[in-house]
């Protein structure tokens, strides 16, 4: 029996985080599909047994309930001495880029990306606010990318995972091409493709999605 049960929907950029890690870091993991769409996370039970803050991912450790992605993955990396920072210096960078990712980036992408793709005619100006955000933030990206191959090193760690995961969606949800717009950002997110044992979203957390749950 895997170590690791991943309570996850597929169209978790978050979720996907942590299915990645524990898959490039070669740790077996059983997924434990919830219906996020038909509101099991909002559910009085579910709160109560298995995250008080109702929030998908939730990864069991051996029977210890672990949420928030970015402490989730710093846990791993430690743990299997993967994608974590060799010194000092290139932790904090690690640490820095991670919350920004978390504060920024997934934080606009993941409200843009289900408002756009997966609600019932979204408020275009409320649309066009997140998207101008978006453009934001994705700049401070491209011209970081242009200098550096991964976000905190020359090599990858958890923070280019967390980063590049909303990105690896496809564009008709996420709504950028980003080898047109963003080639920098198209590198970088091919660079972690490249990866032994990359998988993409779709092809990693299995299960009924949004438009066969509706």
């Amino acid at each position: 029996m895997p170590r690791y049960r991943l309570h996850y929907f597929p169209e978790s950029g978050n979720s996907y985080k942590i299915a990645l890690m524990l898959t490039l870091c070669g740790q077996p993991w059983e997924p434990v599909w919830t219906d996020f769409l038909g509101g099991q996370t909002r559910s009085p039970e579910w709160r109560a047994t298995v995250n008080e803050m109702g929030e998908i991912p939730v990864l069991e450790d051996e029977g210890t309930r672990l949420t928030q992605t970015g402490a989730i993955l710093l846990r791993l990396g430690d743990r299997h001495s993967r994608f974590g920072g060799e010194d000092e210096a290139e932790r904090f960078q690690v640490l820095r880029w991670l919350l920004w990712d978390n504060h920024k980036l997934t934080s606009y992408m993941a409200t843009y990306r289900f408002m756009r793709a997966f609600t019932p005619d979204p408020n275009p100006e409320v649309l066009a606010f997140f998207r101008g955000r978006l453009d934001s933030i994705l700049a401070i990206a491209e011209r970081h990318f242009e200098r550096i191959p991964f976000a905190a090193s020359q090599r990858p760690t958890v923070a280019d995972l967390s980063m590049s995961a909303y990105l690896s969606y496809p564009a008709e949800e996420t709504g950028y091409d980003l080898p047109t717009t963003h080639p920098a950002i198209a590198a970088w997110l091919g660079r972690i493709a490249a990866l032994p044992g990359w998988r993409a979203p779709y092809d990693l957390l299995p299960g009924p999605r949004f438009k066969e749950t509706a």
